[in-house]
């Protein structure tokens, strides 16, 4: 895991552990995070070696913060799905992957979860071939 995650989880995690009900949410979306068993190997692979497209030194992070997902287009930009809250987020162009297909020609984001320090940060992003 890179330098930014580790940052980026020793922020979110005490914050999210505060009470019983937070405590909670962070299980539900930990159990969310996980890719069906079938899939589990082949995201592992592509998400493990992934690297910002506009920083190929910094890894996209891992399989906690990297899905499937659906997209919108809106006046020409790219708009995904984050799963956490369903919120379509815009897709800088900078993050979108041009050098290597996706394992499974869905839409791919890695992005962490939606809090007040990282509105909207896109880590990186691949676009399917079926959209």
């Amino acid at each position: 895991m890179n330098r930014m995650c580790k940052l980026l989880l020793s922020m979110v995690l005490p914050l999210s552990l505060t009470t019983g009900v937070q405590a909670q949410q962070v299980g539900q979306d930990a159990a969310r995070r996980h890719h069906p068993p079938q899939d589990r190997l082949l995201h592992e692979k592509f998400y493990s070696t992934w690297h910002m497209p506009d920083n190929p030194a910094l890894t996209c992070c891992n399989d906690a913060d990297c899905y499937p997902t659906e997209v919108r287009y809106v006046d020409g930009r790219i708009y995904a799905r984050r799963r956490e809250d369903g919120k379509y987020i815009l897709i800088p162009s900078q993050k979108v992957e041009r050098n290597r297909d996706n394992p499974d020609g869905r839409n791919h984001l890695c992005a962490p979860p939606p809090s007040a320090s990282l509105v909207d940060t896109v880590y990186c992003f691949a676009l399917g071939g079926a959209t």
